[in-house]
């Protein structure tokens, strides 16, 4: 008998790792359970949930074309209609003022990062379009950039030389 991906065998627990259980299953074959299909709470230690010897209902979830098994045991688990764990999070808020849009989830500010959001300093306007920023724009705000990256690295840097110019002989 092949064993086929969605069937329910029984096995015996064989092997344990830190990321997973090895369970022999009928007709010799050995599958691997692992760490995240044992429970469906987080299993931190698979010894807390699993002893060498134990006897186990396991789920076949995948068969590669090399022969390795995978099994789940927590697909098993009959759950009560209505308690499926489909619950999303809630969206983040943030204090007023500050965006946190863009890449990587940087925040957006005055970082110099790239900002998606960012207007460039114009008002908002919800009945008009986003005007095109002129030159005049671009440069104070590229100059306004420029000073505080120049006082955040002067800042930095003091520190490592001693401070306030103050010369060791």
């Amino acid at each position: 008998m092949a064993i086929e991906v969605g069937t329910k065998l029984e096995g015996k627990v064989t092997g344990i790792t830190h990321f997973g259980a090895f369970v022999e299953l009928p007709e010799g074959q050995t599958g691997l359970v692992h760490i995240s299909e044992i429970a469906d709470n987080y299993v931190k230690d698979v010894n807390d949930h699993l002893k060498l010897g134990d006897k186990v209902t396991v789920k076949v979830i995948n068969v590669d074309k090399d022969g390795k098994i995978g099994l789940s045991i927590k697909q098993t688990i009959e759950k009560p209609p209505g308690t499926e764990t489909t619950e999303r999070r809630p969206p983040r808020s943030f204090p007023p003022g500050e965006r946190r849009e863009g890449f990587g989830g940087g925040g957006g500010g005055d970082r110099g990062g790239f900002n998606r959001g960012d207007r460039g300093g114009r008002p908002f306007n919800k009945n008009q379009a986003y005007a095109k920023p002129t030159f005049e724009d671009k440069m104070s705000r590229f100059l306004k950039e420029s000073e505080e990256r120049i006082s955040s690295l002067k800042k930095n840097t003091e520190g490592k030389r001693g401070g306030r110019g103050a010369r060791r002989d």
